[in-house]
């Protein structure tokens, strides 16, 4: 069996943009149980030259949609849209101060998994030469789509995820591995070339 660019992308940013979402939720119940300042635990950093949560998170949403918007060849509304910057940002000045509560960090959580949902097989399958260009401050950098998936948008995603877990974990939520996982998805038996799966 050969992997198809929409399975090593789509599938990974919509299964873990969830994973995300469920671990916030876990923040947001444990700030309402220790008496925790919600706003505070959005501002945390893990280190002082770091960005704070709530900036991790909009990274790993602007990240996700950014990369299957371009190796979809989706028009982008601009060559440096906010929302597709795809990691390439470095200012605090460069992401929206409405983003300081859970709610609203879960919801632009959501307004990402809803973009990469309709998201088809036939627009990214096949982008692996696809020519893609990530500008932001009259930076532009070139790619061909499976390195810029395989060696650039996921270990930034997995960065930003993982950053946004070490916080929170630090900060006191009881999180644990399957948390930053998922539920597993298991083989119903030995493997065979026409596999069954379960979560």
């Amino acid at each position: 069996m050969t992997i198809t660019m929409y399975q090593a992308s789509v599938p990974v940013f919509q299964r873990l943009l969830a994973n995300c979402i469920s671990i916030l939720k876990k923040a947001e119940a444990h700030a309402h149980l220790s008496g925790t300042d919600a706003r505070r635990m959005t501002e945390a950093k893990l280190a002082p030259d770091m960005f704070p949560l709530k900036v991790q998170v909009q990274i790993l949403a602007d990240g996700a949609r950014g990369c299957v918007a371009r190796l979809a060849g989706q028009e982008l509304p601009a060559p440096d849209a906010r929302q597709f910057a795809v990691f390439n940002r470095g200012y605090h000045q460069d992401f929206a101060e409405s983003h300081h509560t859970f709610a609203s960090l879960i919801a632009y959580l959501r307004d990402a998994i809803d973009y990469v949902d309709a998201i088809s097989p036939a627009n990214v399958d096949g982008s692996e030469n696809k020519p893609i260009e990530v500008t932001w401050r009259d930076n532009t950098r070139y790619f061909h789509g499976l390195p810029f998936l395989r060696d650039y948008a996921l270990p930034n995603f997995y960065f930003h995820l993982t950053i946004s877990y070490a916080i929170l974990r630090i900060a006191g939520v009881p999180l644990g591995k399957q948390d930053f996982e998922g539920t597993p998805i298991y083989s119903t038996g030995p493997a065979t070339p026409h596999q069954t799966w379960q979560h």
